[in-house]
C-alpha cells in the first residue's frame, strides 16, 4: 500500500492508486471487475485457518469486505496518505459508524456549529441517548476550543470547509490542539476532496468523505469513506461490520471509475466557482457571498495556507426576502434545483426550503440559516455559460 501512496501526484493517484496491484486479476481487464459475491470460498480447513491467522490474504463473507471495494478502499488511501481505509454505504453511515466506535459511553464531543443537517441531528438525538454529551463552538474560535478539549473531551470533529457557510477549520492548529488534550481530531473533507486539502497530512488523525459528491462525481451513487490511521479504522471496520452498512460492489465500482477524474473534475470546478464567487461578489443584487478562495471570505487567509484549490460549491445571500432567492433559483436555466453537490451537473439549493422548511423562521435564525441563502454547486459546463445565466435569473428579481 505504501508503493501506491508513493505513484507521483494526486492526478496520476486517482488514476492508478489501488488498482494496479493487489486488486484481483480477471483475463487481463483494464479495470478492476465488480465482484458480485456474498461469500467467499475456502480449498480446505487449514486455509480458512491461514485466512484466520492473516497468512491467506482473501475474503470471508460479504459484511466484511469485497475484492472492489478494498481496491477503492486502497485508492483512498493512496490519496490521502492514509494507512487504512472502511468504505461504507454512504458519508451518513460513515460518521455515525464512527462515532459509535470511538465515542465511549458518556464521552464527550466537541463539534463546530456548522455542520450538515443529518449529522447535527444524530448528534443532538441519538449520543446524548449513550450519555455522550455535545460542545459547539464556533469555526474559527480556537480559545473556546481550547477550553472545551480541556473539559475531558476524546473527539473533535468539524467540516472544513463546512456547510453551507464554508468555513475552513485550521487543521494543523486544531490538531495540535487535540493532541496537546489527548483527543482525536476527525475532518469531513467532503467540500475539499483529496486534491484541495490534505488533512492527515495536516495533522488529522482521519478524514472522512461522503463519496457520493466529488469522489463518485455524477450523481448516480452512494457512498461513504474514513481514511486514517490503522489502528483507528480497525475499530471502525469491526463495528462496521456489526451494523451492517456495507457498500454494494457495482457502487464500489462506480466510485472508482469517477474518481479516475476526480483531480480534472475538481481543477475545472475551482476555476469555475472562483469565477462566479468574484462576478456575484461586485453584483448589486448580492447582499454576500461565502467562498474561501475571497479575500472577504472569514478564513481566507487559513484556506490559502492549507488548501491548493478553493472547491466548486459557491454560497451567497440574494439582496431580499425568501421569496427574491426562490424567484432567482427558478429563473436559472443551467443548475437543477437539488440537493447534493460535488457532480457534472450543476445543482442549487435555497437550504432553507430544501433542508431546514421543517423550522420556524426563529429556530432557522439560531442555526444561522438565512432565508436568502443560496448554494450553488458548480458543475464541469462552461462558466462563461453559468454566469451568463446567473445574470438573466438576477436580472428578473
Amino acid at each position: 500500500m505504501s508503493r501506491e501512496r508513493d505513484q507521483g501526484k494526486p492526478s496520476t493517484r486517482a488514476v492508478h492508486g489501488g488498482e494496479r496491484d493487489g486488486r484481483p486479476r480477471v483475463t487481463d481487464s483494464l479495470t478492476t471487475p465488480v465482484v458480485q459475491s456474498a461469500t467467499y470460498w475456502f480449498r480446505d480447513t487449514q486455509e480458512v485457518i491461514a485466512y484466520q491467522e492473516g497468512r491467506h490474504p482473501s475474503f470471508e463473507y460479504g459484511r466484511y469486505g469485497n475484492p472492489t471495494t478494498r481496491a477503492l478502499e486502497d485508492k483512498l488511501c493512496a490519496l490521502e496518505g492514509g494507512e487504512d481505509c472502511v468504505v461504507s454505504a454512504s458519508g451518513m453511515n460513515s460518521i455515525t459508524t464512527l462515532l459509535f466506535a470511538l465515542l465511549e459511553n458518556a464521552g464527550h464531543l466537541v463539534t463546530t456549529s456548522e455542520c450538515y443537517r443529518r449529522t447535527r441531528q444524530f448528534i443532538a438525538t441519538l449520543l446524548p441517548r449513550m450519555g455522550i454529551r455535545t460542545t459547539i463552538v464556533e469555526p474559527g474560535d480556537y480559545a473556546a476550543l481550547e477550553r472545551a478539549l480541556a473539559d475531558g473531551c476524546s473527539l473533535f470533529f468539524s467540516e472544513s470547509p463546512t456547510n453551507p457557510y464554508l468555513r475552513v477549520v485550521d487543521v494543523g492548529r486544531v490538531s495540535e490542539l487535540c493532541r496537546r488534550a489527548g483527543a482525536l481530531c476527525v475532518i469531513d473533507s467532503t467540500f475539499a476532496t483529496p486534491i484541495n486539502q490534505q488533512a492527515l497530512a495536516l495533522g488529522a488523525d482521519l478524514v472522512l468523505h461522503s463519496a457520493t459528491k466529488y469522489l463518485a462525481g455524477h450523481n448516480d451513487v452512494m457512498g461513504g469513506a474514513l481514511v486514517g490511521k490503522r489502528a483507528l479504522i480497525r475499530r471502525v471496520r469491526d463495528l462496521h461490520g456489526v451494523l451492517g452498512g456495507v457498500i454494494d460492489p457495482h457502487a464500489s465500482y462506480l466510485i472508482l471509475r469517477g474518481m479516475k477524474t476526480l483531480a480534472l473534475r475538481v481543477a475545472h470546478v475551482n476555476q469555475s466557482a472562483s469565477r462566479i464567487a468574484r462576478h456575484l461578489e461586485q453584483h448589486e443584487k448580492i447582499e454576500r457571498v461565502h467562498y474561501p478562495g475571497l479575500a472577504s471570505h472569514a478564513d481566507h487567509a487559513v484556506a490559502l495556507r492549507q488548501m491548493s484549490g478553493f472547491g466548486g460549491v459557491v454560497s451567497f445571500e440574494v439582496r431580499g426576502t425568501l421569496e427574491s432567492a426562490s424567484k432567482f433559483i427558478d429563473a436559472l436555466r443551467i443548475p437543477y434545483i437539488a440537493p447534493s453537490l460535488g457532480g457534472v451537473e450543476s445543482l442549487v439549493e435555497q437550504p432553507t426550503i430544501v433542508s431546514y422548511w421543517d423550522k420556524t423562521p426563529a429556530e432557522r435564525a439560531e442555526l444561522g440559516i438565512r432565508d436568502n441563502l443560496v448554494r450553488y454547486s458548480c458543475g464541469v459546463e462552461d462558466a462563461d455559460d453559468l454566469i451568463r445565466d446567473i445574470d438573466q435569473a438576477l436580472s428578473l428579481i
